[in-house]
């Protein structure tokens, strides 16, 4: 590469300071080159801020990854909460039931399915409702609290068409913008005390209830039926029929099924909900065919304990029972029968009189 011009061997003293500036000129235009553009430096290096936003990391240090995970934790939306055996089991049943019941409601071929059973907050369920939509309220009269039934749009075009003769085949026509008339109200509600009878009957192997419509809202706002930061569950249901359909979303916070958190806890599958016959069966017919021992007192006195250390081979104890003194039988200690003495086939009997009235709190 030539210098510059103007740079010459024999160049003075005092512009060696230009020389160096012009040098300096042509070097960094040589190295950014063609394809860079004019003022941009090819030789920097990025800071370690940068390197992490290239990287995909949001923070450089320990303290930064540790808030963000606490803001995580914070803004989190889903929360764990302990999982409930047996409730998935109460709405297998359920969607079992409705399949059935809904075609005798609409006398079309209904088909229904659980999109998925989630546990989150009811606040952010309420924000997370998409609208329009209607909000049945009801309540566990047995359980002293309420749940909240959803039905979307297109469930409720869909049960209005279906039950109002509309064609199979077509689509329902959906006018967004409108609140909804009385008799689309009418309608979707009679379908909601179909629902709530069905789940009702889901429960009652488990737990004998009974869910009672209360109203029918619009607004999310005044369908609050818990606290908002309380937990509950969500089971999305999916209802089709045809070529028509829609979803039901059941929501019951934690605090309704606190009456009966322990029978949902339980481990077992299938439709006893934890109890096993087989095994009852055979635990009682071992239990009949138990041997035990059982004692006929004839007399019971009561001697000093000096008396009984006096006693030596022949000496007597003289009881106070006659012929026709009672007997006691007894098992265990525990008094079962009273009754006569006798003889039977050479052999000494009692025979069973009366039962012996047991002290409260004991039993046989």
């Amino acid at each position: 590469m030539s210098p510059p011009e103007g740079a010459m061997d024999d160049t003075p003293k005092d512009d060696e300071d230009a020389l160096a500036a012009a040098w300096g000129a042509a070097l960094e235009g040589e190295e950014a080159g063609p394809g860079l553009p004019s003022g941009v430096d090819a030789t920097r290096i990025l800071n370690q801020a940068e390197i992490d936003s290239l990287l995909g990391f949001e923070g450089d240090s320990a303290a930064e990854t540790e808030l963000s995970g606490i803001q995580r934790i914070i803004s989190s939306g889903l929360v764990t909460y302990e999982r409930l055996p047996m409730l998935e089991i109460v709405y297998d049943r359920l969607v079992r039931i409705m399949s059935t019941s809904l075609r005798n409601f609409t006398s079309d071929n209904v088909e229904v399915s659980i999109d998925n059973i989630v546990s989150l907050r009811f606040g952010d369920y309420l924000n997370s409702i998409p609208l329009p939509a209607m909000l049945a309220v009801f309540k566990a009269e047995e359980w002293d609290n309420y749940g909240l039934m959803v039905v979307d749009s297109a469930m409720i075009y869909s049960i209005v068409d279906v039950l109002l003769g509309g064609r199979r085949g077509t689509a329902p026509m959906r006018i967004e913008g409108r609140p909804y008339t009385t008799i689309e109200r009418t309608l979707v509600e009679r379908m909601i005390h179909v629902v709530l009878a069905d789940l009702a009957q889901a429960f009652d192997p488990l737990c004998p209830v009974n869910f009672r419509f209360e109203r029918l809202e619009t607004n999310p706002r005044f369908a609050v039926v818990s606290r908002l930061s309380n937990a509950a569950v969500l089971a999305k249901l999916r209802v089709e029929m045809d070529d028509r359909g829609g979803k039901l979303e059941l929501l019951l916070p934690y605090a309704t099924l606190e009456p009966v958190r322990e029978m949902l806890l339980q481990q077992f599958m299938g439709e006893k909900f934890g109890r096993d016959s087989i095994w009852e069966n055979h635990l009682a017919d071992e239990l009949l065919e138990t041997d035990v021992e059982i004692e006929a007192v004839l007399d019971e006195q009561w001697v000093k304990l000096s008396d009984i250390m006096r006693m030596r081979p022949g000496s007597q104890l003289v009881l106070s029972g006659t012929v026709d003194s009672p007997v006691r039988l007894r098992c265990g200690g525990v008094p079962l029968f009273e009754g006569r003495m006798g003889r039977r086939n050479g052999r000494v009997a009692v025979r069973i009189d009366r039962e012996t009235p047991r002290r409260e709190g004991v039993r046989a």
